[in-house]
């Protein structure tokens, strides 16, 4: 009677188990929560995984806008990856994340100096980002209209972005969405 409860536990367990690959299997073409993904980013980026770049591949072509923004990150430090990179952070700036939207301004101006032509499309993507409470973005913004590094230089402007990044670094999600003329 003892080995029948035993081989009892034993087969119970090994339905439920069975039960529980069945149902992860169900979920896996679902996308995560956003800090799912972000862990498999990190470990994407620690460990250089396989698997993980995958799982975040196929969670970029299942929508996940932060799985784009996470594999573009990714791929940004590659130079053989960094139109796949910048396509990656587009759709996700596109779709309204401001780190994407920030890091794609930063990958158009490609360091310093900052020329007019890299303006022209690195402005565009800053705005958006500052606009959804990025401070980066309002800062480099304060920091391009003080100094017209490829924008006409103002004072004002500068003033008002620097308010906005001082806003927001303290802690007001609002204070760029007042501005809505910037």
């Amino acid at each position: 009677m003892e080995l029948f409860n035993k081989s009892g536990a034993l087969l119970a367990s090994v339905l439920v188990m069975v039960g529980a690959l069945i149902a992860c299997q169900a979920k896996e073409d679902s996308v995560p929560p956003a800090q799912v993904i972000e862990a498999a980013a990190q470990a994407l980026s620690v460990n250089g995984g396989a698997a993980a770049e995958r799982r975040l591949r196929e969670w970029a072509e299942q929508g996940s806008v932060v799985a784009r923004r996470e594999l573009g990150l990714f791929y940004q430090g590659n130079q053989a990856r960094r139109a796949e990179a910048a396509k990656l952070l587009e759709q996700a700036a596109l779709a309204g994340d401001s780190e994407a939207a920030f890091q794609l301004a930063e990958i158009y101006r490609g360091g310093q100096p900052f020329s007019a032509k890299a303006a022209e499309k690195a402005r565009p993507w800053y705005l958006q980002a500052a606009r959804h409470s990025h401070p980066k973005a309002a800062l480099t913004l304060a920091s391009l209209a003080s100094s017209g590094q490829g924008v006409a230089r103002d004072e004002e402007e500068a003033a008002k972005w620097a308010d906005i990044a001082a806003s927001l670094k303290a802690g007001s999600k609002s204070a760029a969405h007042g501005w809505g003329g910037y």
